[in-house]
């Protein structure tokens, strides 16, 4: 009988890939609010696979018709998650590598002290886990596109019609803006110099766990809001760390399965 070498290195060669795929979908997914999902859809995969080798027929047609249905709801319900993680890929040489927050957190930066400078008012929500959807209104305007310094300026230019209200970002995603945000009961944070904006940041911050920005249009103050707590006169340093710890608040301490694969 010849040798076949491809009996062996096929298997091999579906584990690799299998375990490659699984790491980047652990690796973006954490601590998010779809990582629930995520782990859902491979417990019943695992009861699938299970059935399957028990000789269990109802079972497992019952398992395929379970993940079947929810890959199409994840689908749906996470699409903006989904494209920005098909946006991170990239292929250089011959090594595949995920791109870093690192240019979302310069643009962002860039742009809320921009409009600091100019003395233009934002509020701008950098959701979390928690969905602001219910706070999604007639008045809110779906934008759902790229994030950029130019579309998140034209946006709060005063002459702008979507600049009164919240901008609410997922990830990198611009997802709505003109998002009436709920107004905080308890204000003792809050100097008189202090409106609307700064009110409804830290309402939404006593409600959720988004990180709230907000620019003074009175002297161009940043402020941040997280947790139900307000911090005022926030320089961009500061501004720049406070992001990157949130985009990436376990990067060292919950290191997915098989974070050795993306080692270079």
């Amino acid at each position: 009988m010849p040798f076949d070498i491809t009996y062996y290195t096929t298997p091999l060669l579906e584990i690799i890939l299998i375990w490659v795929m699984l790491n980047y979908l652990l690796k973006f997914f954490w601590g998010t609010r779809a990582m629930d999902v995520v782990f859902g859809l491979l417990a019943f995969l695992f009861l699938f696979v299970l059935a399957d080798k028990l000789h269990l027929p109802i079972i497992r047609r019952l398992m395929l018709h379970v993940v079947n249905i929810a890959a199409i709801v994840v689908f749906i319900i996470f699409q903006p998650e989904i494209r920005l993680a098909l946006s991170r890929i990239r292929f250089h040489g011959k090594k595949f590598f995920i791109d870093t927050q690192e240019q979302f957190v310069e643009q962002l930066a860039a742009s809320i002290y921009q409009l600091s400078e100019r003395q233009i008012g934002a509020l701008v929500v950098l959701e979390n886990k928690d969905s602001f959807d219910e706070y999604l209104s007639f008045s809110s305007v779906k934008i759902n596109a790229t994030f950029s310094e130019e579309l998140l300026e034209t946006i709060f230019e005063p002459s702008s019609p979507l600049h009164d209200g919240a901008v609410i970002l997922r990830g990198d995603i611009l997802a709505y803006a003109r998002v009436v945000l709920p107004l905080a009961h308890d204000t003792t944070q809050l100097s008189r110099s202090m409106g609307t904006r700064h009110r409804a940041a830290l309402g939404a911050s006593q409600r959720s766990d988004a990180l709230i920005i907000t620019v003074s249009e009175e002297n161009g103050s940043v402020s941040l809001s997280r947790d139900g707590l307000l911090t005022r006169g926030v320089k961009i340093d500061r501004f720049k760390a406070v992001l990157r710890s949130i985009l990436s608040p376990k990067e060292h301490k919950r290191k997915p399965l098989f974070s050795w694969i993306w080692k270079r």
